[in-house]
This record gives structure tokens, sequence and C-alpha cells, in this order.
């Protein structure tokens, strides 16, 4: 199963360092994503695959106040997020920065609303297709419980293996995601937030 956690704007400075640390000992194989200023020491310090939370689709020169690939990649970054809910682009753009990324070597994890989306992103080929409904991301109410059938007619309808996210926070949540079709998961406060993340995380996926 493939699981990315989404560190928003959570956590800063040491706090990031700690959480990557707990993360990491509790499974290696978490891609997490972070913000821009932390990409550089978060990737010294761990083994565990560090996405950005964006980047912009410029080329080097003059572009004041945005995050290239290249910065991104130099930075030690192995991939960015893209189309996130609290980060929406069109759909041009969208394309736009897969295309950059590909050409730096960065993969991409990029979110759809619905399957409409779903559908125009997995033409694409980005490296994780993830379903988000935006209504339901920071929610107590998991996409599982939510939209059970929405997941199942994504497995039929889209041709590559995708993540779903939004709400996820209890085991149940997982498995009935990966019942459905899901290959893995998206989460953010279901360990961001919370006392011991090691504790959740193993509760979550292990």
């Amino acid at each position: 199963m493939i699981t990315i956690i989404n560190f928003k704007t959570y956590k800063q400075g040491e706090e990031v360092i700690k959480l990557t640390k707990e993360i990491e000992r509790t499974d290696k194989n978490i891609i997490i994503g972070v913000q821009a200023v932390d990409i550089r020491e978060i990737s010294k310090k761990t083994k565990l695959r560090v996405f950005v939370q964006h980047a912009d689709y410029f080329e080097k020169g003059r572009n004041t106040g945005f995050v290239i690939p290249e910065a991104v990649k130099a930075a030690g970054a192995s991939g960015v997020f893209i189309n996130h809910s609290e980060h929406k682009l069109n759909f041009d753009i969208i394309k736009r920065t897969m295309k950059r990324c590909k050409e730096v070597g960065l993969k991409t994890a990029v979110f759809a609303a619905d399957l409409g989306e779903m559908k125009k992103i997995e033409r694409l080929k980005p490296t994780y297709l993830i379903f988000e409904p935006p209504e339901l991301v920071a929610g107590k109410v998991s996409v599982s419980s939510a939209k059970p059938d929405m997941i199942k007619k994504i497995s039929k309808a889209v041709k590559m293996k995708f993540l779903v996210g939004a709400g996820i926070h209890s085991r149940k949540d997982v498995e009935v995601a990966l019942r459905l079709g899901a290959s893995g998961i998206a989460i953010s406060s279901a360990i961001t937030q919370v006392k011991d993340p090691s504790a959740e995380l193993r509760r979550l996926i292990l």
C-alpha cells in the first residue's frame, strides 16, 4: 500500500524534523509532503521520499516569488504535489507543471476532485493520481464512508493505480478504500495533529 502524508503547514522548524523521524522509524516507504523551505534540511535527515507541496512551471530567470522544479530538485526533493484542493490549478497549469517536473526528473502526485478530473489527469501520466473530494478535506467524515460508490466507480473508469484522501482517520477507512479499488491513501491531520504519530500510523496502516 502506498501512503502519502501531507505535512501542510501544521509543523515548522524542529517540529518538522521530529515528525519526519517518527514516521521514518515506523515505515521507511512513506512519502511525505513538506513546505519548500523544509526540503533541503529534511532531505538530508531522512531516507523517506520527500515531495514538495507545490511547484510552479516557470523556468530559470526573472520569476520572483515562485518555486521552480529545478530548485526543488536541487534541494533534494524527489517529487511534487500538484493541484491539491488547497492549491487548485486549472488544467493547463497542471499540464505545464507536470511537463516541467518530468523534464527535471521529479515525480508527480496529482490530486483530483472528481471522476472527470481523474480521467483528464490520468492522460498526463502522473506518478501518483489521488482522488480527494475538497469538501471532505480536513473533516471528520472520510472519503471511504462518504463516497464509497465513487471510489468503486473510479476503480472501473481509471486504468492506472490511484490513491484516495480526505478525512481518513481509522483502520476501517483504509480497509474500505483498498477493498473498493484504491492502492493507497493520502492523509494529513490524522498523523500531523496527534500526540503520538508513530502509534497512530501503526494503527492505521501496519
